[in-house]
């Protein structure tokens, strides 16, 4: 989610909001720190985790709606205050934004449709460090049949960006989500354009073209994972013929194939791109969890 963005518009609109931010997390918590919360008087986007703490978080930010500029810390034990059986502590900033603010929320939304950004000192007597923005893992997807469109709806609620290719243009939908978007050419061109640490996902309507897109995939260093929708024998005949193009032995050693986590044994194409979509959170988390991979995301919960 896009923090000031959605602010600077807000104000444009409705002249007040508010923003709910845990700045400090111990224990155990809904939600890690920099989770944010936008509250204006057409309802609010983001959340803190819901539950108790966030019903009264909501309350408090929407009783600063239309008020001036200010700041207000609340330090919540989820036990002993809210009666949640977490049993951690947050505190929370919730501060509220007049038409005085739109020129600083216009600025800092700016800088976050740029990338990630750090602010010191933002708040007044409140000592954090807060990170804005983030770069979003890259998804190609591969194939626009059954499986694929459930895949790609799976994937619109989430922090990603999708390629989603198939050189059939009549395949794809009328519409598709914000983060999606069409290819209808060569879906090696995709590839070929691939940023850093993305990930490749397979499923198109033919196993010449799975073939074709997955030796160009793993030959490409830019991206992560490549994953390839079948059986254990398909990946056994892929193994054989792409040995036999040259592809390095570690490269096909690491292609996922068969995809989705375990324990789903449903074939309906929503539940297969359920256990996909897990599958790619999952991938995308160990690697922002990585020194050299984790500055891709700048990662920003919230």
């Amino acid at each position: 989610m896009k923090v000031w963005p959605l602010i600077a518009r807000a104000l444009e609109s409705q002249g007040t909001c508010a923003m709910v931010t845990v700045i400090k997390a111990e224990g155990s918590v809904p939600r890690e720190e920099g989770a944010r919360m936008v509250v204006s008087p057409q309802g609010f986007h983001g959340t803190i985790g819901g539950g108790t703490l966030e019903w009264k978080a909501l309350a408090q930010a929407q009783a600063l709606l239309g008020k001036p500029r200010a700041v207000k810390v609340l330090r919540q034990s989820l036990g002993p205050d809210l009666g949640q059986c977490c049993g951690g502590r947050v505190t929370l900033a919730i501060e509220s934004f007049d038409s005085s603010s739109l020129a600083e929320a216009r600025e800092l939304a700016a800088r976050e449709e740029q990338g990630p950004f750090t602010l010191s000192g933002r708040l007044p007597g409140v000592e954090t460090v807060e990170n804005f923005g983030s770069i979003p893992r890259r998804v190609l997807l591969f194939g626009a049949g059954h499986v694929g469109r459930a895949l790609m709806l799976a994937l619109a609620p989430l922090p990603f960006v999708v390629d989603w290719a198939d050189p059939r243009p009549e395949a794809f939908p009328g519409a598709v989500p914000q983060n999606v978007t069409v290819h209808h050419g060569d879906p090696l061109a995709v590839i070929a354009s691939a940023p850093e640490g993305a990930l490749a996902f397979i499923m198109s309507h033919s196993h010449a073209l799975d073939l074709a897109i997955a030796d160009a995939a793993l030959r490409n260093p830019a991206i992560a994972h490549v994953g390839l929708i079948g059986s254990a024998t398909k990946r056994a005949r892929f193994e054989r013929r792409l040995k036999e193009a040259g592809v390095g032995e570690a490269r096909i050693a690491g292609m996922i194939c068969p995809i989705g986590i375990g324990g789903i044994r449903s074939k309906l194409p929503a539940a297969i791109a359920i256990s996909i979509a897990a599958q790619i959170v999952s991938l995308d988390e160990a690697l922002s969890a990585s020194p050299s991979q984790g500055m891709l995301r700048g990662r920003n919960a919230g």
